[in-house]
């Protein structure tokens, strides 16, 4: 039997909405997420991540809303599918997929 599981963070951070848009576009590339949807107007993404060995990939879907004219407030959801013999190797899964995202955002913004 199959289930997704979803996870979920909010991270405030102090960069134009511009920059950070921008900035998870080359994330994105750099780990070699497939963009699954993309809504440019309302900075909305839609993306696959690569499965691990003993792990399906999960789906994340990235918001990006501006708090004011130099901060960011970025919201991202991951949900991957486990069954009963994934559940426990994939727990957690989805978090490190988010972390992971926002470290590598984090460097590509100091950059």
């Amino acid at each position: 039997m199959a289930y997704l599981r979803r996870e979920e963070e909010t991270v405030e951070i102090d960069h134009s909405l511009n920059k950070v848009w921008m900035s998870i576009h080359k994330v994105l590339t750099s780990l070699e997420w497939h963009i699954e949807q993309i809504d440019e107007a309302g900075h909305v993404v839609k993306v696959k991540t690569k499965a691990g060995p003993m792990s399906w990939g999960s789906v994340l879907l990235i918001g990006v809303v501006p708090v004011d004219e130099n901060r960011t407030r970025v919201s991202v959801v991951a949900e991957t599918t486990v069954t009963t013999i994934t559940a426990i190797v994939d727990f957690g899964q989805g978090k490190r997929r988010i972390a992971l995202f926002f470290r590598e955002l984090a460097k590509q913004l100091a950059s």
